[in-house]
């Protein structure tokens, strides 16, 4: 990635802030791009974030839940006035949740998770190549900007300082979900995506799990809640279409 060059007689950390200096290469928004809401929905998502809401963005697929958190979530760590130093993506990674009979540690264990969100990230950048965009995302992950956490590391945990995306979150059991926003931390934020009416869980008291929450964090006044529908859809003619006749046949 394109970086300023610095000059002979300018020491290493001038004018750097105390969050640019803990990271080994400091890396500003320069190349992040600015990206505009395409719907009403995407606008209240983005205004939410910027109000400084706890955020739950559920619904349909292809509405851009997603994409639009980790933009913002980008913005805010990659921004040096604000408070936060990461952004932890966290998900169920495996039905059974036995993320331990996966090979490697946690990071090893999510690499074919993260593909998605690494592609989502290439077009919140306007980089000059391909190569470009793996040296910034590499840095990214190299300074811990963003991390990949599955339910089943997070006990213990303390997420101070940072942004917590927790993404499908409807394939989680409530007490996963109580265990998630229980570990957040000061000047953090937790963000919910997902589609609370499709879930890949098959015992009734977990489906019923996420309904139990949802209860609890409507009762919240730091939390915003978006439903996203059909006419948020903006990833494609055919996903619309699809999910048109998905619903008109009560699948």
């Amino acid at each position: 990635m394109p970086r300023k060059k610095r000059t002979a007689d300018q020491p290493i950390g001038v004018g750097l802030t105390a969050k640019q200096l803990k990271r080994k290469k400091p890396l500003g928004n320069d190349y992040l791009i600015d990206i505009e809401p395409l719907t009403d929905n995407q606008k209240r998502l983005f205004e939410s974030y910027k109000n400084s809401k706890h955020i739950i963005a559920y619904g349909a697929a292809g509405t851009g839940k997603t994409f639009i958190t980790l933009y913002n979530a980008l913005t805010d760590v990659l921004d040096p006035s604000k408070p936060f130093e990461k952004i932890y993506l966290v998900r169920s990674l495996v039905a059974t949740r036995e993320i331990g009979f996966l090979p490697g540690d946690h990071e090893d264990k999510a690499d074919i998770y993260q593909i998605p969100y690494k592609n989502m990230v290439k077009y919140m950048f306007q980089m000059p190549s391909d190569a470009d965009f793996e040296m910034l995302y590499g840095n990214l992950k190299a300074q811990e900007t963003v991390k990949f956490w599955s339910t089943s590391f997070l006990r213990g945990t303390t997420l101070d300082n940072c942004i917590v995306l927790v993404d499908e979150f409807q394939n989680l059991n409530f007490h996963e979900l109580d265990s998630i926003i229980t570990r957040v931390g000061e000047n953090s934020k937790i963000c919910f995506c997902g589609d609370a009416t499709q879930t890949d869980l098959q015992k009734t008291n977990e489906k019923n799990g996420i309904i139990d929450f949802m209860k609890i964090v409507r009762t919240m006044p730091s939390f915003d809640i978006i439903e996203f529908g059909i006419d948020d859809i903006v990833r494609s003619g055919l996903v619309k279409e699809y999910i048109i006749a998905k619903m008109q046949l009560g699948m």
